[in-house]
């Protein structure tokens, strides 16, 4: 009975023990870098080809800004003497500040602290080979109250093709969770806020066209799915299905390409054509700014975007139409 109970104490204590040890190489939650949402001040993702940092907005913390650029990629010899694209990697771009939306916001929290799936340990020369820590260009860089904390992620080469390993400066590696990296990687289509507006269809009962010296207010009723009806302001009993459909037209206006913060079109700031805007209760929402480039292509502003946006071609009807929706009767 006194071995017994020996070997049930040891058993015990040694259980004690495993429980206390970090689970080094076993799959669960480890913390990477224990840090808070406040502390954390930037995001930097960086490779051969692009660049992507987060940064919160000093005047609002529900707001995350992108910063992206893209870098010129060698041209690729093919085997018949011809030259292969960049692999498929977008044209060099200036830096461009846009805002970042749902997932963008998301991914901050996520960073904060950043964890993963499993901690390695340190790792010997030829396994870091072999899992492409070795010589990467890809880093990943958390600013942390004015301190830069930088990490090593793998390169998509030999078996890791893939694999989110990350090596910390203290020669620790861990893997990642599957979404982190890939939404990096891919800011320019996961990250980015394309909404023109935060308000939708039936959230002003109001609007005004502006076209040259000319304006027309109209009444607003209804709210999707549910018809919507326009009738002028001085006649809200009298419905303009011709004016109607030309606003919903405007209103399902669809980006092609979205310039940063400050950013404006090649040759400079477009010109007006007509405007849009709305109120809700007599107060001011928000506006839809239709304007043509100094060098051809129509642009658009909103009271949300950061900055000019460019529409694809056929804008030259509604722009036409404009002047008789903003004429009185």
């Amino acid at each position: 009975m006194a071995i017994q109970g020996a070997l049930a104490v040891a058993g015990l204590v040694a259980a004690f023990l495993v429980w206390q040890r970090e689970p080094e190489g076993m799959p669960g939650e480890v913390t990477v870098l224990d840090v808070s949402p406040r502390s954390l001040q930037r995001v930097r993702y960086e490779d051969a080809a692009r660049t992507t940092e987060l940064s919160r907005d000093p005047n609002d913390e529900e707001t995350v800004w992108l910063r992206l650029e893209t870098q010129p990629q060698p041209a690729v010899a093919t085997a018949d003497g011809g030259v292969a694209d960049a692999g498929g990697v977008p044209p060099p771009t200036p830096p461009r500040e846009l805002r970042g939306n749902e997932t963008a916001k998301g991914l901050w929290k996520r960073l904060a602290p950043l964890k993963a799936t499993r901690a390695l340990g340190e790792l010997d020369a030829k396994k870091l080979e072999e899992l492409g820590l070795t010589n990467s260009p890809r880093k990943l860089t958390l600013t942390v109250d004015g301190r830069e904390q930088t990490f090593t992620v793998a390169s998509p080469s030999g078996t890791s093709w893939g694999s989110p390993y990350l090596r910390r400066e203290d020669g620790r590696v861990f893997l990642l969770g599957p979404a982190l990296l890939p939404d990096l990687e891919n800011a320019s289509s996961r990250l980015v806020d394309r909404r023109k507006h935060t308000f939708e269809m039936g959230g002003f009962d109001a609007f005004t066209v502006f076209q040259g010296k000319s304006s027309r207010a109209f009444v607003v009723n209804g709210k999707p799915p549910s018809p919507v009806t326009v009738a002028p302001q001085s006649a809200p009993d009298k419905q303009d299905e011709f004016v109607r459909n030309w606003f919903d037209r405007v209103w399902r206006l669809v980006p092609t390409d979205l310039l940063g913060k400050g950013e404006e079109p090649a040759g400079g700031a477009p010109e007006e054509v007509f405007r849009v805007e709305f109120r809700q209760g007599g107060k001011p929402l928000g506006f839809v700014l239709v304007a043509r480039g100094l060098q051809g292509g129509f642009f658009l502003k909103t009271e949300h975007l950061p900055g000019w946006a460019k529409l694809p071609s056929g804008v030259d009807t509604l722009a036409s139409e404009a002047v008789k929706v903003s004429q009185a009767d």
